[in-house]
């Protein structure tokens, strides 16, 4: 039996985590919030799903409490922040075993900067489509069952190996899991979605309202339009995501980045918060430096405009640090800086 952690036991990692365990896999949560590690010490990981609930007894350890524990692993699934990742693969390196591998199970191209840590031959990339929040210690609220879960697998090198096919079989218990040879460019996919969406940290609506209004719509198709430009002047092979099929991307760019956003609002109910809705209500950093602040950046790299990106990037920046709140009234704001 391989020997499993998943390092950053927040919503995805603990819904990945929960299911491993269910399954007879040997798993280890580690996370750094101490009353979420203790509650599901005593009590165990409480997961809320659309249709039933469920707890299961878990493995869990403080980062603190890894070094006494004299263990090693086989796979090291990584679900934190994308600004916590290069200090946390520093700290798991030595935990991780000389054939081991790491998979990154998050947002943003964060293997660009996991790879050369440990070595590019020890990373395995993958694009999730999994929402849940956590907001309570030892509790999870999965909004994506595993029947709309999904995991696409990739070694960086794209090549279909062994290696690869076994760690697509043991996260299938989570979720549809596939392997691709074109990580990157499935990975650039997810990051359009990531760039559309991010509506309720700005405007305080969810994302079914953002459907139902043809200018958030609009905006979203613009800022997905100006994701897509940059990755195709870098060389990325867009893949289909959330159902869509090859087919489905013969037709013209704005239309697929319109159903791309209606998918997702489909499979997830439209009762789902954003990543980055969560971290304010938490009093946290959000990601979108990493998601539509990595377009700005990348678009720099291969002279791609990308102002609605930047603006976005600008937006929530002042939200995170109290000068705005989320609310309708950024999109006049949207719109000065477009």
């Amino acid at each position: 039996m391989k020997s499993l952690a998943v390092l950053g036991a927040g919503a995805i990692g603990c819904s990945v985590g929960a299911d491993l365990t269910k399954t007879g896999h040997d798993v280890l949560l580690i996370d750094q919030w101490p009353a979420h590690i203790e509650a599901m010490k005593a009590h165990g990981l409480r997961i809320a799903l659309p249709n039933e609930e469920f707890l299961v007894p878990v493995k869990a350890a403080h980062l603190c409490e890894l070094n006494s524990l004299r263990k090693q692993f086989d796979i090291v699934f990584l679900a934190s922040k994308s600004y916590d990742t290069c200090w946390l693969v520093e700290f798991i390196k030595p935990y991780l075993k000389p054939g081991g591998v790491l998979v990154s199970l998050q947002n943003s191209f964060n293997d660009e900067w996991i790879a050369p840590i440990i070595g590019y031959g020890r990373d395995i990339g993958c694009a999730v489509t999994l929402a849940a929040e956590s907001n309570e210690p030892g509790r999870v609220k999965r909004i994506t069952d595993q029947a709309h879960t999904s995991f696409t697998l990739g070694e960086l090198h794209g090549r279909i190996t062994p290696r690869l096919q076994e760690v697509a079989q043991i996260l299938s218990v989570a979720g549809k899991a596939e392997t691709t040879t074109n990580i990157w460019g499935t990975k650039w996919s997810k990051l359009v979605f990531n760039s559309m969406t991010p509506w309720d940290v700005l405007t305080g609506v969810s994302l079914r309202d953002v459907i139902d209004s043809p200018d958030m719509l609009k905006i979203s198709v613009r800022l997905g339009r100006e994701t897509v430009q940059v990755g195709v002047t870098l060389g990325y092979r867009l893949e289909p995501i959330f159902g869509l099929t090859a087919e489905d991307f013969l037709h013209s760019v704005d239309n697929v980045l319109e159903q791309i956003v209606k998918q997702f609002v489909a499979v997830s109910g439209g009762k789902g918060r954003s990543h980055a809705i969560q971290d304010i209500s938490k009093g946290r950093r959000t990601e979108l430096e990493y998601l539509n602040g990595l377009v700005v950046k990348k678009g720099r790299e291969a002279h791609v405009s990308t102002p609605l990106n930047e603006a976005v990037t600008s937006l929530v920046k002042q939200i995170e640090q109290g000068k705005l709140t989320p609310n309708l009234s950024n999109l006049k704001i949207l719109d000065q800086h477009t």
